[in-house]
């Protein structure tokens, strides 16, 4: 399990979108309960898609200075729908290849439901779970296949429909509006909207955008490389979720997926809330609830459930009303990892980028070590305190799923030997 933890100064969404990956997670069942939470956030930048503009250059050419520098006349929470010309104009127009229908044929063609059943037998939920888990102090008799296949067919289905897209005031990378466009209603919605964002200082500033569509998930790159996208997103999630230990039956690799809640924070070891006082005006707690790490990902903070409650829902106060909601919705928690792995973390790549070949590292970053783009390079995506380490039950997942999917990644670099954080 990995361990590691970014400055809090970047938490919150202006800044950056952070997960925090659960602790106490690979370890076998018997052992959970003795061990304690640490949460490992992963910083995320500005950065949301490959494409970037600075607003509409026709009107930058036609002298209209206004358009380049001011923002939605949305209010945070409100929505509109859009015309064609104007999806077209403002959010790069919508893909009928990225529409869900087309991702969920590309789930399937990757890997086959009775395939991911086979890998994963002991996940949360299954037959073989309930079996695992009976007399332990973790067993729900009512706890149905949070990570069933049909699950993960839903998330996909449902992100595919999002758009999601930042403006960000030109040298004031804190100064953000934020929106969510739902594709199939042709429905823009601001979801948030930085304080200054329209200040004196600011509102004369250049707003820069950058896209990110969640349909493209295994919608691009080779046949091959589509594979192996899905083959490393379920091998870090089941690394993440792993309840196996050497000699698990049927091995290690069998007990991905067993866990979506982090064991010291569901058992009241750690009784913090999560809540971050630097995000809190803007993505307060409620209540007594509490923000640790669950799901796949074991989403943790409160301004990260507040974030990935406006993309999923495009309103912020669902998730951070019912955190629980992650954890018991297998559909939910899948879309965060999925959402996560899509967006770009400035200075780092999204995943999806890395596995699909479109990233290619600068001068700089091969000086680090971060190269050739790969699986080895995912992990670091993911978690930079993994930096210079030989392949660990991460890379073992990897060559299994691809190994069913009939997959060759002989030659890939799945360890992170000579390699340094981003």
């Amino acid at each position: 399990m990995s361990h590691w933890k970014y400055p809090l100064s970047t938490r919150f969404m202006y800044r950056a979108l952070c997960l925090a990956l659960g602790s106490a997670i690979l370890l076998s069942p018997m052992q959970a309960l003795a061990a304690s939470e640490t949460s490992h956030a992963v910083e995320a930048g500005n950065s949301f898609s490959s494409h970037k503009s600075e607003n509409d250059n026709a009107y930058r050419k036609g002298g209209k200075h206004k358009r380049l520098t001011q923002g939605s006349q949305l209010e945070v929470g409100e929505s509109r729908v859009l015309s064609s010309k104007e999806i077209r104009k403002e959010w790069d127009g919508i893909e009928p290849e990225y529409s869900p229908d087309k991702a969920v044929e590309a789930v399937k063609a990757a890997l086959p439901q009775k395939d991911y059943e086979e890998l994963f037998p002991y996940r949360l939920g299954s037959a073989q779970w309930h079996e695992a888990a009976k007399g332990k102090e973790y067993d729900k008799e009512n706890q149905t296949d949070y990570f069933s296949y049909e699950n993960l067919i839903q998330a996909v289905t449902e992100a595919a429909n999002i758009k999601y897209k930042v403006g960000t005031r030109k040298g004031s990378k804190n100064s953000q509006e934020v929106f969510r466009l739902d594709k199939e209603g042709k429905t823009e919605t601001l979801v948030s909207r930085s304080a200054d964002f329209n200040s004196e200082a600011n509102r004369g500033k250049i707003i820069e955008t950058e896209i990110v569509d969640y349909g493209t998930f295994l919608k691009e790159g080779t046949k091959k490389n589509r594979k192996r996208e899905l083959a490393a997103l379920l091998a870090h999630l089941s690394h993440e979720t792993g309840g196996g230990w050497d000699a698990a039956p049927g091995g290690p690799l069998r007990w991905g997926l067993f866990w979506n809640e982090n064991i010291a924070g569901r058992t009241g070891q750690n009784m913090s809330n999560f809540v971050d006082p630097d995000s809190s005006k803007l993505y307060p707690g409620f209540g007594d609830k509490r923000y640790y790490g669950r799901g796949p990902i074991m989403l943790s903070w409160n301004f990260n459930y507040g974030l990935f409650s406006s993309i999923i829902y495009g309103d912020k106060n669902i998730l951070l009303k019912n955190p629980e909601i992650v954890a018991a919705e297998g559909k939910i928690g899948f879309m965060t990892a999925i959402l996560f792995w899509m967006t770009p973390q400035a200075p780092k790549p999204s995943a999806h980028d890395v596995m699909i070949g479109r990233w290619k590292p600068s001068k700089e970053l091969a000086e680090k070590g971060l190269k050739p783009a790969g699986f080895g390079i995912t992990t670091m995506v993911l978690n930079g305190l993994e930096a210079n380490q030989p392949e660990t039950r991460r890379a073992a997942h990897y060559r299994d799923i691809t190994s069913r999917m009939g997959v060759d990644i002989s030659g890939e670099k799945l360890d992170t030997l000579g390699m340094k954080p981003f």
